[in-house]
């Protein structure tokens, strides 16, 4: 099998261009415009949720686990703030990532990355005009295992957008909540102490499925995934797309997600002009 049985290209066609896959690009850019998050249900078959499942069991062993303690705004604590100020807020956070090496080149995961038009079609749901394939032999495209307890605690993202697929849920907890545009014009802290605290009127909730492809805007809305409860892990691949090519991650960053560092790494390290973190 391949990425053509992966796909579901009958409610998706996006290596042809026509009036179909221009209806699916308008209401992904309708709902980026209104909330920063879109989200195109069952983009997986049942055979490729299947065929990456598999795939994510067999590799889970290679995932390197970090643990740390972060604030949405990922700085490091100012006594001067007030106690009650979100940036003195700091929450558990514990990260396993599969990295891209893990992956076959004909695997499913990549299968699905490498399909003619997938990268074409994410670039023309975002309306980006820079927009390159991460270079980084580790990081291209992962997966992210959680265990039971984990999750992701409230944040904001460092880059403008991020692209992640369902490829299996936890036996429960997990949601996606978000809220939407909650810093839009200025830092808004007394909105985001209010989500902080469980007192906000502004959260969305959303269920993902196994299956279900997720472009989001994390930037300017705070957002996390809850905790995760029960034996079965969460596995979501992530595809990481920046704006210069021949990008990778820093020697620094890189060790810290993935626990080693290959010779690419310490070649670039120091020439990388953007303003990410990692």
């Amino acid at each position: 099998m391949d990425a053509q049985h992966f796909i579901n290209l009958s409610d998706y066609p996006i290596h042809q261009h026509g009036a179909q896959r221009d209806a699916v690009l308008t209401q992904v850019r309708d709902d980026l415009s209104k909330d920063g998050c879109a989200v195109l249900k069952g983009f997986l078959t049942a055979e490729g949720i299947a065929a990456l499942t598999q795939e994510a069991d067999r590799v889970a062993k290679h995932a390197h686990r970090s643990f740390n303690r972060t604030n949405p705004y990922f700085t490091k604590d100012d006594p001067g703030l007030p106690e009650s100020d979100p940036r003195r807020q700091f929450y558990d956070r514990s990260n396993a990532f599969i990295p891209a090496d893990n992956f076959y080149t004909d695997g499913p995961l990549r299968q699905v990355h490498d399909f003619n038009g997938f990268d074409a079609f994410i670039r023309d749901c975002l309306q980006e005009k820079d927009f390159h394939r991460y270079a980084d032999p580790l990081a291209d495209v992962i997966v992210n295992m959680a265990e039971e307890g984990n999750g992701f605690p409230w944040h904001f993202d460092t880059n403008n957008f991020t692209v992640t697929l369902a490829i299996q849920n936890a036996d429960g907890g997990g949601a996606f909540e978000y809220a939407p545009g909650i810093r839009e014009g200025d830092e808004n802290f007394e909105e985001v102490a209010r989500v902080l605290d469980g007192t906000s009127d502004k959260v969305t909730v959303l269920e993902l499925d196994p299956g279900d492809l997720q472009i989001f805007r994390g930037r300017y809305s705070l957002h996390r995934v809850a905790p995760l409860f029960g034996s079965r892990p969460r596995y979501v691949a992530i595809f990481s797309y920046v704006e210069r090519p021949d990008m990778v991650g820093s020697p620094e960053r890189t060790e810290q997600l993935y626990g080693r560092t290959l010779p690419i790494h310490w070649e670039r390290a120091g020439r990388r002009a953007d303003a990410y973190l990692d």
